[in-house]
């Protein structure tokens, strides 16, 4: 633990943490039950194109989020471009931008606008109350994300859809084994699509998974990820490689396997973290709906500078300083990178609640990386830095203006 801010690894001192402790880092599993899988892989000699770990693995996906239809794709990126066919989307489509670059960079990449929708006040989820004035005559859909694993607003969201004869697609990067009221998330609008990348907490290495409730759309989207083969040599309509190869559905596999520890694993962090951020005054913990199933996985909170004493990034860069590589969640907002920042350069005049949301979130690390102990000493590091956020002003001010003198000699 740090006695003095001599102590700190951004002036000089040890890092608290000898290896870095990343936010996302990917949960294992069993190497045994992956290497049997693989082997058996190898054994049949069938790789990829809708093969038996893959059907089985989509099984089991079925099983979890009470969904009819799942379709595995090779990434969830992918996923949203073959909904973008699938559902004949055009024009533009009206979603958050405090998301991942990907569910903008998806529609535009298939020529349809991303219009961008601030987050409600106290939430990180899309304002629904915003929905009607971003409207055109071009809009054919609505993107729900549901941020940090827990749902937005399915029932407005679908609610205005369905006035306006829209399509409603819902972003469930984060929410793999969730819930909301009570209903398995991965049953709701059109379609859900999933997110099995390595950072996630079930991981297919890379992949992903559309789930639906409307077969005729399944059936079109299995067809349009195989290039729209039915058969061998029938042709029938558009389509694409975006296919889960054979290992990446054993991985996903051996995820599932253990998908009850790594989110029991994540909930025991999670006590950890609320319990020693409690009393660091501001700090806002986000913390999942009770009652409602949830896998974890992300430690999120809100940094106030004028009550902990630091930006949110000053934070990051004393805590990256002691190996803690907490993140900045995303960070600036879709609607300030490229290439939406040359074409709505005016777009964050209204998002005001996304772009305070952008400035002061902070993600921290968690998954089987670390354990309650460590979280606790994670702890101990904000405290120390809120409780000494004067003097590491101050010693920053110093050494910059040391820096600007030395560079000016």
């Amino acid at each position: 633990m740090k006695n003095s801010i001599e102590d700190c690894a951004i002036f000089g001192g040890s890092a608290e943490f000898p290896q870095p402790l990343h936010v996302g880092r990917p949960n294992i599993g069993s190497r045994s039950s992956l290497f049997r899988r693989i082997n058996e892989i190898l054994d049949r000699n069938w790789l990829t194109n809708d093969g038996p770990m893959d059907r089985e693995f989509e099984q089991r996906l079925r099983d979890l989020t009470g969904a009819s239809n799942c379709i595995a794709v090779s990434n969830a990126t992918l996923g949203l471009q073959l909904l973008c066919h699938a559902l004949n989307l055009t024009g533009e489509i009206i979603i958050p931008s405090f998301t991942f670059a990907a569910s903008a960079h998806a529609f535009l990449w298939q020529g349809i606008t991303p219009v961008f929708c601030d987050v409600k006040p106290g939430t990180f989820h899309l304002d629904v109350d915003q929905l009607e004035s971003l409207r055109t005559d071009r809009t054919s859909a609505v993107l729900g994300v549901h941020t940090w694993g827990q749902a937005c607003d399915t029932e407005a969201v679908t609610a205005f859809a369905a006035a306006h004869d829209l399509r409603v697609i819902f972003d469930a990067a984060h929410a793999i084994g969730c819930e909301h009221e009570g209903k398995p998330i991965g049953t709701f609008g059109d379609a859900e699509v999933f997110s099995f990348h390595a950072t996630k907490c079930v991981n297919s290495f890379e992949g992903g998974a559309i789930t639906t409730s409307n077969d005729d759309l399944a059936e079109r989207l299995r067809l349009m990820r195989n290039f729209g083969f039915r058969g061998n040599d029938n042709v029938i309509s558009i389509g694409i490689n975006a296919k889960m190869n054979e290992v990446c559905a054993a991985m996903g596999q051996t995820s599932l396997d253990a998908y009850d520890e790594f989110v029991a694993h994540n909930q025991e962090n999670a006590r950890a973290f609320a319990e020693g951020l409690a009393p660091i005054t501001g700090i806002d913990l986000f913390e999942p709906r009770p009652g409602q199933r949830h896998n974890w996985q992300y430690i999120v909170s809100l940094i106030d500078e004028p009550r902990f004493g630091l930006t949110r990034d000053e934070l990051v860069a004393v805590l990256s300083a002691e190996n803690v590589l907490a993140r900045r969640y995303f960070y600036p907002g879709c609607h300030r990178i490229e290439p939406y920042r040359s074409l709505f350069p005016n777009a964050g005049d209204s998002l005001p609640n996304t772009e305070h949301v952008c400035e002061n979130v902070l993600v921290l690390p968690t998954g089987t990386q670390l354990d309650a102990t460590e979280a606790r000493r994670i702890c101990e590091l904000m405290s120390f830095a809120s409780a000494h956020a004067a003097e590491i002003r101050s010693r920053w001010s110093d050494e910059s203006a040391s820096a600007e003198m030395r560079t000016s000699d």
